[in-house]
């Protein structure tokens, strides 16, 4: 293979022929070129490819015993994915080469470009790993510092007492109310962008307010200041859930994995209220949450004739923005915490069953196909 097409080609179709009888190299070359000729279009010409650059040179490894000749066939295509496919298995109705019967099996096709991700992905640990036993102590502080340094970038300041928040809380329909600024710096760190502190047992009225307008969770310290705080939240907030650090720990001590479980493990405010032993009656009015179908729709009005799609997080913020076409690759790969997909196109069973399977609470296209089974846990709304 020369240098030109090593750096175009993009797959590699591997097949195995056998033949009753002896034959080389060349008679299996132009068995490939006879036997395909006039068999698909003009655009796929074995002659027109190999001439154009777009099919390399045909290796061809034989060897003869017994009078029966076995051996491999390698084919070189810089063609798309259907193009080389639909070549690969046209080699398989070849059935003679020379005088002598034969039979061609194609056993794969590689795609070069994945064997040479796999090469980059592993060089480069290979090379991070060497970057890290190189990293000094003084290094690994100055990496620190300039961590701190961008994490006190993205902090705000919130409502009239000034109050330490991440750049989301006034435009997200959930929030999480923490004790101090150390607290709201820990969750930027891990990516949480709609914490506000209270600064003090004393809760401000701007969170108060904050309480009464969006979706909140108190994420509070395991100890009696974390008890404190969480009291004064339900005399003068209207709480939604409530999550604790572990016994004895600050949420500004928490690992990445200690905030995520505690976020996952939040528990109704009512369950709370029940467990100090209040009477049902005593519980606050339930406040009346955004409504957030008229900004899925709203959504779906801007991305309509576009072609697009928008996955949001459950605070409306979009994680993605894609192609439609990819949705389906793009909904599979997603993390866990996705809670909504808009998309401009037709919801199928199909994707129902994705979304299902990634944890999405909610649906929304501009219509929908005949959709069988419908999961009760996933809201599929269409204009």
């Amino acid at each position: 293979m020369g240098k030109e097409e090593i750096s175009t080609t993009k797959y590699l179709i591997h097949s195995q022929i056998n033949a009753n009888g002896i034959v080389e190299k060349p008679d299996v070359v132009g068995a490939i070129f006879g036997q395909t000729e006039g068999l698909l279009s003009n655009d796929l010409d074995l002659r027109e490819l190999q001439k154009t650059g777009r099919i390399g040179r045909i290796k061809v490894n034989i060897n003869s015993k017994a009078g029966r000749s076995k051996g491999e066939i390698v084919i070189p295509s810089s063609l798309d994915r259907v193009e080389t496919a639909i070549l690969a298995a046209s080699l398989e109705t070849i059935n003679r080469v020379g005088p002598c019967e034969a039979y061609i099996q194609v056993n794969k096709v590689e795609d070069v470009r994945a064997v040479k991700r796999r090469k980059v992905v592993d060089r480069a640990k290979e090379l991070y790993k060497n970057m890290m036993e190189e990293v000094t102590p003084e290094s690994l502080k100055m990496i620190e510092e300039v961590k701190e340094a961008m994490r006190i970038h993205e902090i705000t300041e919130f409502g009239d007492e000034r109050l330490p928040a991440g750049p989301n809380v006034a435009s997200s329909d959930a929030i999480l109310v923490v004790e101090g600024r150390a607290d709201v710096l820990n969750l930027l760190r891990y990516g949480v962008k709609n914490a506000v502190a209270v600064e003090g047992v004393s809760v401000p009225k701007t969170v108060a307010e904050l309480t009464k307008k969006k979706t909140v969770t108190a994420f509070l310290d395991g100890d009696r200041g974390g008890d404190l705080i969480l009291k004064e939240l339900l005399q003068v907030g209207e709480l939604d859930y409530v999550t604790r650090a572990p016994r004895g720990k600050e949420v500004e001590d928490l690992t990445k994995d200690e905030v995520m479980v505690a976020l996952r493990d939040k528990i109704p405010v009512e369950q709370v209220y029940h467990d100090m032993g209040v009477q049902t009656e005593k519980i606050p009015e339930k406040k009346t949450a955004p409504d957030r179908i008229e900004t899925f729709k709203g959504i779906l009005t801007n991305l309509e004739g576009s072609g697009n799609a928008e996955i949001l997080d459950d605070s409306m913020n979009v994680i993605k923005a894609v192609k439609v076409e990819n949705l389906y690759e793009e909904i599979n790969s997603l993390p866990n915490g996705a809670f909504a997909v808009v998309f401009d196109g037709v919801v199928s069973q199909r994707l129902i069953d994705i979304a299902k399977d990634k944890g999405l609470k909610h649906v929304v296209a501009v219509r929908m196909s005949e959709v069988v089974k419908k999961p009760s846990m996933l809201k599929v709304i269409t204009r």
